[in-house]
């Protein structure tokens, strides 16, 4: 995947947008956090997919940043149980897959799951913001 970096003009493009992370790992959780409070976006972090569905229905983040190894419910069904919700509960939701499967066919698999994105692990971040500006710019 390219680089995107972003520019000065494209951080606010951050400011103020809801973005939940979704990872069993406490460690990409708040290091994802970090850099995204960094960029002025509002961060809620869940350890699960059952939690990330609960909240997405109720707190509808702008963008949903999904590991894809998690324990009982992998990021590729919770992807597609949250397309299977209505529009006004956050099923059409933009999201990004994050895993360390990287090769041309986990990124295939995540598209056609329904992320928009797909992003390896360890992420770096000029990488991930811009795909999240990228993406909240198609929205």
């Amino acid at each position: 995947m390219n680089q995107i970096p972003p520019n000065t003009s494209d951080v606010s493009n951050l400011q103020g947008r809801r973005i939940l992370v979704v990872d069993d790992d406490q460690d990409s959780q708040e290091l994802l956090a970090f850099m995204l409070e960094q960029e002025g976006a509002e961060i809620q972090t869940v350890s699960n997919a059952a939690e990330a569905l609960n909240l997405i229905t109720q707190w509808q983040p702008d963008i949903l940043l999904s590991d894809i190894g998690m324990p009982q419910i992998d990021g590729y069904t919770l992807i597609r149980q949250i397309r299977n919700l209505p529009k006004e509960q956050g099923g059409q939701v933009p999201a990004i897959a994050l895993t360390a499967y990287a090769a041309e066919a986990d990124r295939e698999t995540a598209l056609s799951s329904g992320f928009q994105q797909h992003i390896a692990k360890p992420v770096d971040p000029v990488e991930c913001i811009g795909a999240i500006i990228q993406l909240l710019q198609k929205t």
